[in-house]
């Protein structure tokens, strides 16, 4: 074919004839145009302008494909510094670099200062000079403007995070002796404003944000960023306090918040020392706003101190154990029954799987604290199907004891439900011990529910049809509404242990659980009610309507034979 003779020389000359660049040249000695032109002509297309004004009316009108501007300073109607500040001062224009000419080396310092880039000093006796300076001063141009495009976040036009770091680097590199903090600025439960107000009054509470943010770090000689969708890194100074960011970050939510009750938080890790790397100075400020009450409308700063640095630590040696646990079966299974109190007596219907940790040096570790860890750094898959399998073995043994199949329910995390072999692992360890799906009961937090709802729903939908029973737990702690639970797929609600703690004749919680005995009716699911310790809760509940029960007033969390003598009794009854 005809193009196979076609070299890289040929492209790249035709490259550079079809993308050539435009310079103006500013000068009232026409000889001085010619010069400048006849030395830049067979790299650039030239424009010519006499006077300041001329220069000015050239530069809007070719604003777009301008690539630089030489300027002389001293001409008739408008001087090079007039045409400087017009360009500096204009948005449209701001980015057009300029060289200046001239024959007056004073100048220099007051013509940087008003924009210019660089400078030709006259007369122009070594062409190649020129041309090099002038080929840089676009390079260096077109470099600014990319940075400018990349580096920005779009939409509160501070730093991105990589742009920050990479300041943020280069000042310690300059100033080793400074003392300085890493500051991160978070907005509490920010994906419900956007759920609640609409996504453009979220970009404006975002905004608001980013704006105290950036008055606060310039005020101090500092740099800020944007980092995911509602944090924010400041990089400065040691500040003694933090009463100022505070305030202004008040103030400006109160301007456009009007009768809405937002909260933020700030973590500060002060290193005065420089004593760890700059990413994990800010992972330290964010573990310390995280530390920050979620409600509290006065304690909103924290300051990362030994106790949180114990805490990492302590986090950081079970993050790193779970595989040595699991291999050494430091985890093991206890099980908390459930009642089924709709008639005259309770029965023993089902059980829940918990999970306990004996740490070989820890000591006994709370599930309150590893497994949202775990959920938290996405360690949990592994925890989850240790469990299932274990489940699924207990369900095994005390058929074949017992003769009786016991339904164990089980936990499923958000992590396991983006999962794509979620399913076919299940049917595994199901086939592995001769069970059916509707022998072990899928547990599904409410506020995973509210998380991508459209996935949810598809996987959930996928473990009905495949069989499994499927419950919401924790139902009441999360954020999901009426009108979306008739479009959900449970097959039980759970009710959250928050209802039961309070719950006594005619007060607020048993009337919040008649409702919600109502809602499972209109469901028609059973509901299921855990963390029932006495007698006077068990009643109320029964009268109420719950269909199920589990807590200390039946049983505490037993193990495996412990439990067998429960299905034991059960069966005698």
């Amino acid at each position: 074919m005809a193009f196979n003779n076609i070299n890289e020389l040929d492209i790249e000359a035709k490259h550079e004839q079809d993308f050539r660049r435009t310079i103006l040249v500013v000068d009232d000695e026409p000889v001085n145009l010619r010069l400048l032109g006849n030395i830049l002509k067979d790299e650039y297309d030239i424009a010519y302008a006499e006077t300041g004004d001329e220069a000015l009316l050239e530069i809007k009108n070719q604003k777009d494909f301008l690539s630089l501007v030489l300027l002389d300073l001293h001409m008739p109607c408008g001087n090079g510094y007039m045409v400087l500040d017009e360009i500096k001062n204009n948005e449209e224009l701001m980015n057009i670099p300029v060289i200046v000419l001239t024959a007056d080396n004073s100048a220099e310092v007051e013509s940087l200062r008003r924009g210019a880039i660089d400078f030709l000093n006259k007369p122009y006796n070594r062409p190649e000079v020129i041309r090099a300076r002038v080929r840089r001063a676009i390079e260096l141009s077109i470099d600014r403007n990319i940075i400018d495009a990349t580096g920005k976040d779009k939409l509160t036009g501070l730093l991105t995070k990589d742009y920050f770091f990479q300041y943020a680097h280069e000042y310690d590199k300059f100033h080793p002796e400074q003392e300085v903090d890493a500051v991160v600025v978070n907005i509490n439960k920010f994906h419900l404003i956007n759920e609640l107000y609409g996504r453009n009054y979220g970009d404006k509470v975002l905004c608001t944000i980013a704006d105290g943010v950036r008055s606060f770090a310039r005020g101090c000689g500092g740099v800020a960023c944007r980092d995911n969708a509602d944090c924010f890194y400041i990089y400065i100074e040691h500040q003694e306090n933090y009463d100022y960011l505070t305030k202004i970050l008040a103030d400006r939510l109160i301007d456009i918040t009007d009768k809405h009750d937002f909260h933020f938080r700030i973590g500060i890790y002060p290193d005065i020392y420089h004593s760890v790397n700059l990413e994990q100075r800010f992972d330290r400020a964010l573990q310390a706003s995280n530390s920050v009450s979620k409600n509290s409308n006065h304690d909103v700063v924290a300051i990362y101190d030994n106790n949180m640095h114990e805490k990492e630590l302590y986090e950081a040696k079970l993050l790193n154990g779970i595989e040595k646990a699991l291999l050494e079966k430091q985890f093991n299974v206890v099980f908390q029954p459930k009642y089924d109190i709709t008639g005259d007596e309770p029965k023993l219907c089902s059980a829940e799987v918990l999970v306990r940790w004996k740490h070989p040096e820890l000591g006994f570790v709370r599930p309150d604290v590893f497994i949202p860890l775990f959920e938290e750094n996405g360690r949990i898959k592994e925890l989850d199907r240790f469990v299932w399998q274990e489940a699924a073995k207990q369900i095994k043994r005390w058929k074949d004891m017992y003769g009786v199949t016991m339904p164990l329910s089980v936990n499923v995390s958000r992590v396991d439900i983006f999962d794509p072999d979620l399913l076919d692992f299940l049917k595994e360890i199901l086939e592995e011990n001769s069970l059916e799906p509707k022998d072990m009961h899928l547990e599904i937090t409410e506020t995973a529910y509210t998380d991508s709802v459209t996935t949810i729903v598809e996987v959930v939908n996928s473990l009905r049809e495949a069989g499994f029973k499927v419950e919401m737990d924790d139902f009441g702690k999360g954020y999901s509404s009426l009108n979306m639970l008739t479009s959900l797929p449970i097959d039980a609600l759970k009710l959250d242990m928050g209802f039961i703690k309070g719950v006594a004749e005619n007060n607020k919680e048993l009337s919040m659980v008649e409702f919600i005995v109502n809602v499972a009716r209109f469901l028609e699911v059973p509901l299921i009610a855990e963390g029932v310790e006495n007698s006077e809760q068990y009643l109320l509940l029964k009268k109420a309507g719950c269909d199920v029960i589990q807590g200390y007033y039946f049983s505490k969390p037993v193990n495996t034979s412990e439990f067998g003598h429960l299905i034991e009794k059960n069966a005698e009854r």
